[in-house]
């Protein structure tokens, strides 16, 4: 049993699910096999019976749900129909790998929660980032302590380009809250180390030809006293770096694939001094000139797990098949929705009044 491959079937066949589920499964041939597809664009589901000849096609997503050859759906269309297609799919008895966002606001991430306690081990969250090699790595020296103790986090994604396709639209579940912001919002949570105790944020719209925000800022400040910040940008032309991170003893910054460190000698200790109200010397240097004993390095993004955002089929398969705990849980996707609702509702770029949004976008359609 521990070997059997687990038969798939892929709800939307956009830029998504055809291009980033599709190729991730043909490296996991040996765990899954690609058995069913449904898209509301029969096209795109000629172009996956070429490409998977073995493949049945369906173009309502109910048909595909009663395909009793289904173990696994894989919900890839667009995110207002994230969380129904995902309890439609826990209802029919099927396990599930729901994209992200896992919904659109916060009452819904609450409905997924409950209903993966009604479905034990049957829900699995998309948040691949969560194995990127660079939020792994930094993550690592974090926990190190070489850096002293961390007060300050920045993670930063920018680009510049004019979007212009769904993503870009409000009534459509877009704009980079919800496109790269799960992403962001989560290694944020996670680097955080601690429940958040307050939120700051800023949206704008700066090139993106839609409605919708493409240019986001969030600070988190934990109960710890350490602060996260989340840039992510379509309006930004020089970018900076992925992560910048202040700790009392060194400050980490990875940018292109390489981190540069500059950090106090673990084995220094600094003597304990105290603050003088005396006047200082009217001659010399100000403050204190102590004799630091800095290491500076730059190494390469090379996490100790190799693993890397791509392989988070093999969690899903080693959870359902062997039994293993999955990395990412239903409530932490649940809380980067919180955070993402509270930063959307004190923004001009909210859902319109009585808009539900699971009639925003077209039923069954594609993720991109």
């Amino acid at each position: 049993m521990a070997s059997k491959k687990i038969k798939i079937g892929i709800a939307g066949i956009g830029r998504a699910g055809w291009g980033m589920h599709c190729p991730e499964l043909d490296h996991y041939k040996d765990l899954y096999e690609i058995a069913a597809a449904c898209d509301i664009e029969q096209d795109r589901l000629d172009e996956m019976t070429r490409r998977y000849p073995k493949c049945r096609t369906y173009l309502k997503y109910a048909d595909l749900l009663k395909d009793p050859d289904v173990e696994l759906v894989t919900v890839a269309v667009r995110s207002p129909d994230h969380t129904e297609f995902a309890l439609e799919a826990l209802k029919a008895g099927k396990y599930v790998f729901l994209e992200k966002p896992i919904a659109l606001n916060y009452a819904d991430a609450k409905r997924l929660v409950a209903a993966s306690k009604k479905y034990p081990g049957k829900l699995y969250c998309r948040h691949n980032r969560r194995f990127e090699q660079s939020f792994k790595h930094v993550f690592e020296i974090i926990r190190s302590g070489i850096l002293g103790d961390v007060y300050e986090i920045r993670n930063t994604v920018n680009s510049y380009q004019r979007r212009d396709d769904w993503q870009a639209i409000i009534e459509c579940g877009g704009g980079q809250l919800n496109n790269w912001g799960p992403h962001i919002i989560d290694h944020m949570l996670q680097m955080l180390e601690s429940p958040v105790a307050e939120v700051w944020s800023d949206l704008k719209k700066v090139t993106a030809v839609g409605d919708a925000e493409d240019h986001v800022r969030i600070i988190l400040k934990g109960e710890n006293g350490r602060l996260a910040e989340v840039e992510i940008s379509g309006g930004v032309a020089i970018p900076g770096p992925s992560y910048v991170v202040h700790g009392t003893r060194g400050t980490l910054i990875c940018e292109n694939g390489d981190i540069r460190l500059k950090y106090l000698d673990p084995k220094q200790k600094l003597e304990k001094i105290t603050a003088s109200k005396a006047s200082p010397p009217i001659t010399g240097s100000f403050g204190r000139q102590d004799a630091f004993k800095w290491i500076r390095k730059t190494i390469m993004v090379e996490a100790s797990n190799p693993d890397s955002e791509y392989d988070i089929y093999k969690y899903v398969y080693n959870s359902i098949r062997k039994g293993e705990k999955f990395p990412v849980t239903i409530e932490q996707a649940a809380e980067v929705v919180r955070i993402t609702e509270i930063v959307k509702n004190r923004s001009e770029f909210k859902m319109p009044e009585g808009n539900q949004t699971k009639k925003a976008a077209r039923k069954g359609s594609s993720k991109k």
